[in-house]
């Protein structure tokens, strides 16, 4: 660039400052990402009198490449202002740029400017195209644009086996990965399989990852990329030995090959071992750390989680949003809230992007801390909402008993176009649940299917169960769980009977009880909670024999019930006490002072 200023300082002294040839190598060489510079390029272009589509071009790539998308895009908008017409190497670019950003109503008018202008049938353009509405997650604009593409080529292929990859539709990926290979004549290449595989892995799918694999070893030359791809099958699908093989054949190993063993050990539930191979990877980057500090989420170890997150921070290596999400997730599982809050004043101080990701999980660590007042403030001030963040925001109001406010919110996001998900109505249930309102309940669940082509699911019948039951309705509730669909073992029903039972000891109901108490039997449930349940009614009902054949049944099958644990935060540090259980540190001081409290409040009663 030294050089390059010179000569442009030439350039313009001798009058050559608007002649196109001298302009044009120029800005190709200031444009350049591994040499040139883009500030300067700007300055150039912006003092060229009559820019050429050619110098359009450069700057537009040069600013996607950038990921300055909105400059871009007011880059195109002064292309066609100055009378120029788009060619196919600007689509692209735009394309790119305006999928990253989310730019909807922008995407349609772009759509439709290629198509007026013939570049519709354009591969490069077509596949852009693709590209952007897989960015957007249109699944339905993804594949409408495949099928009307009259000339498919590889790219084409690849282009919606990605996109469908990338939107979660991973059996609509596998399906066009078969079709290809049948109806194509294209070999799968590099890009085809590492895609496949990635939809393998998601679906578990070992058999079709086995096959690819085979397929790699007599037809492909194997890469770096396609061996991560394998490593990331293997080690999802569970076959860790085979993963930890390919790893050992690499002879190179770059981060991502890290991250994918450390992840697969993680997955496993080997968290000590990922934590060795982790210490041994000569290159860790914010994507490994993340990896490591998600595991030791998974698995409760939060305290564990947050030292790696202090050295990370001592290694100077900024955490991105994906790790804080990640602590937070955990801060939220264990109620642990100084700690929650110490991680959002280092989101604000430290310039983490606020982004629907980092919001939602703020949000969804207030509520579950029971700081739902923060959790509004946050979802208030939000710049970024999306479908998860009106959930985090509906579910947590609903959890927290603000059932009014939930149900406004949940009106307030149909009105904004967000449509709702089945993780909405749990959170929509719940309220009506909390509420007692039991007509409403009813009419939100009915709406799933006939409003929404949502397809109810356990736990929405769950909640609908349990409303009906609180009320009384308990021969409705009774019908609900007999009209439970796609239900292939029994015993995924006994949570909503372990419901049922529930609301009949309420309300009394002694009859009822003793009919599911007799399906039951005859189902030979081995539930410590519905076995215990049953003992209760019988116990209620006075029904003697009953309780003491259950007992015995629960003595014999060796049914042991859960023990219940609690928690309590102090000074940052999060204490758990199971029920019976003495593996805390200070538990006999615990007891010795529970025992004082006791002797001085039963004196206190005495002298009463």
């Amino acid at each position: 660039m030294k050089e390059l200023r010179q000569i442009q300082s030439q350039v313009f002294r001798v009058g050559l400052s608007q002649n196109r040839d001298a302009v044009n190598k120029l800005l190709v060489f200031c444009t350049n990402p591994n040499s040139g510079n883009s500030n300067y390029a700007e300055r150039v272009f912006n003092y060229t009198e009559e820019p050429s589509l050619f110098l359009y071009n450069l700057m537009i790539r040069a600013f996607t490449k950038m990921g300055n998308l909105r400059r871009c895009v007011s880059l195109f908008v002064r292309l066609r202002e100055d009378g120029l017409s788009p060619d196919s190497f600007t689509f692209p670019f735009v394309l790119k740029a305006i999928g990253c950003s989310k730019m909807v109503m922008e995407g349609k008018k772009i759509h439709g400017l290629i198509v007026k202008t013939g570049f519709e049938f354009d591969s490069f353009v077509r596949n852009s195209l693709m590209d952007m509405y897989t960015e957007m997650g249109d699944v339905e604009k993804l594949r409408f644009l495949f099928e009307e593409n009259p000339e498919r080529d590889l790219v084409c292929w690849n282009t919606l086996i990605s996109g469908y990859v990338r939107c979660g539709k991973f059996e609509d990926a596998l399906a066009i990965f078969h079709k290809m290979r049948e109806e194509s004549g294209y070999k799968p290449d590099e890009a085809t399989l590492v895609s496949t595989l990635s939809a393998s892995a998601a679906l578990r799918n070992l058999e079709l990852g086995k096959e690819i694999h085979l397929y790699i070893r007599s037809e492909l030359e194997s890469t770096v990329l396609l061996s991560n791809a394998l490593l990331g099958m293997y080690s999802k699908c569970g076959c860790l030995s085979q993963a930890h093989r390919i790893f050992d054949e690499m002879p190179v190993k770059n981060v991502i090959t890290w991250t994918s063993i450390v992840s697969g050990y993680v997955n496993s539930g080997q968290i000590d071992e990922a934590r060795e191979l982790f210490e041994r990877s000569p290159v860790r980057d914010v994507v490994l750390w993340t990896a490591m500090i998600n595991g030791y989420v998974q698995f409760n170890r939060i305290d564990e989680a947050l030292s790696l997150f202090n050295e990370m921070q001592t290694r100077r290596l900024k955490p991105d949003g994906f790790t804080v999400v990640s602590l937070l997730t955990g801060c939220a599982q264990l109620g642990a809230l100084e700690q929650g809050r110490w991680i959002h004043e280092y989101i604000e101080d430290y310039n983490i992007r606020m982004d629907a990701v980092v919001g939602t999980a703020l949000i969804d660590m207030y509520a579950k801390c029971g700081f739902i007042e923060k959790s509004m403030e946050i979802f208030l001030k939000a710049d970024e909402r999306d479908r998860s963040t009106w959930n985090a925001i509906i579910c947590g109001l609903a959890l927290n008993g603000q059932t009014n406010k939930s149900l406004e919110l949940f009106s307030e996001m149909k009105l904004t176009g967000v449509k709702p998900d089945d993780v909405t109505f749990v959170g929509v249930l719940s309220a009506c649940n909390h509420a007692n309102m039991v007509d409403e309940g009813r009419s939100y669940f009915e709406s799933m299917k006939t409003v929404y082509q949502i397809e109810p699911k356990l736990e929405h019948f769950g909640c609908l169960v349990d409303l009906l039951g609180r009320a009384g309705k308990i021969s409705e509730a009774e019908d609900i769980v007999e009209k439970v669909p796609n239900i292939e073992n029994a015993e995924d029903l006994l949570p909503l009977w372990g419901s049922i039972l529930g609301a009949c000891k309420i309300h009394g109901d002694v009859e009822t009880s003793e009919c599911i108490a007799k399906r039951l039997s005859a189902e030979e449930s081995n539930n410590s909670g519905i076995l215990t349940l049953l003992a209760n009614i019988y116990a209620a009902a006075e029904r003697w024999e009953d309780v003491n054949r259950v007992r015995r049944k629960i003595k014999y099958l060796g049914v042991k019930k859960l023990p219940g644990c609690s928690s309590i935060e102090l000074n940052g540090i999060v204490h758990e006490f199971l029920v019976g259980g003495s593996s805390h540190p200070e538990i006999s001081n615990i007891y010795t002072l529970l025992n004082d409290i006791s002797r001085v409040m039963f004196s206190s009663e005495e002298n009463l």
